[in-house]
């Protein structure tokens, strides 16, 4: 995984309110990693999960995936 592609994703979805509003519409961290991948973003679905509800660079946990979405 790339914790720095993740970091920097999460940072611009801190300071863009479209983004954040698209990341919190998905359906499952699947779908996040797509849309960040969009972006140009490289990490899985599988990778955010491990990391959800963890801090990440002094900033906000990620809390935008829905817990139905987990995976097993």
């Amino acid at each position: 995984m790339s914790l720095d592609q993740l970091k920097a994703f999460l940072g611009r979805m801190q300071d863009d309110s479209a983004l954040r509003h698209a990341v919190m519409a998905a359906a499952t961290a699947d779908d996040v990693a797509q849309i960040a991948g969009a972006l140009g973003y490289e990490f899985s679905g599988d990778e955010l999960l491990r990391l959800s509800g963890q801090k990440v660079g002094g900033r906000v946990p990620l809390s935008g995936v829905k817990p139905e979405a987990r995976l097993p």
